[in-house]
């Protein structure tokens, strides 16, 4: 199916501000040389322009690859501002962002990965 983002095992956001003039080629190169990860990996690549109203996002899907355009009519995404920097996130932490809400939410309960019973 045409870009079932779901499917993906990591998410990444490039931090701070990309030039949304780049095509597929252009966010495949930023992938592998800015931030020295696989394109062609199970993974998301989210890029985000100055003004924070647009994103890209970079999947490849075993024959090629989806790239996804998101422009907001009102308001703005927030976006981590870290230049030169990439997050990975979480599933929940893509629904905040799309949401409208930081990825960094500290009222969220944490994910536990194992309990110790006394």
């Amino acid at each position: 199916m045409i870009g079932d983002i779901s499917r993906a095992e990591h998410i990444y956001v490039a931090c701070g501000h990309t030039d949304m003039r780049k095509s597929i080629d252009g966010l495949a190169a930023c992938v592998q040389q800015s931030f020295h990860l696989n394109p062609f990996s199970n993974t998301l690549f989210l890029f985000c322009g100055r003004r924070r109203d647009r994103i890209k996002a970079l999947f490849w899907e075993g024959d090629g690859f989806v790239l996804l355009y998101k422009r907001l009519e009102k308001g703005s995404f927030q976006w981590p501002k870290s230049e030169d920097d990439v997050r990975n996130i979480t599933q929940q932490q893509l629904r905040w962002l799309m949401e409208g809400l930081s990825i960094d939410q500290p009222k969220a309960h944490k994910k536990v990965n194992e309990i110790q019973i006394i």
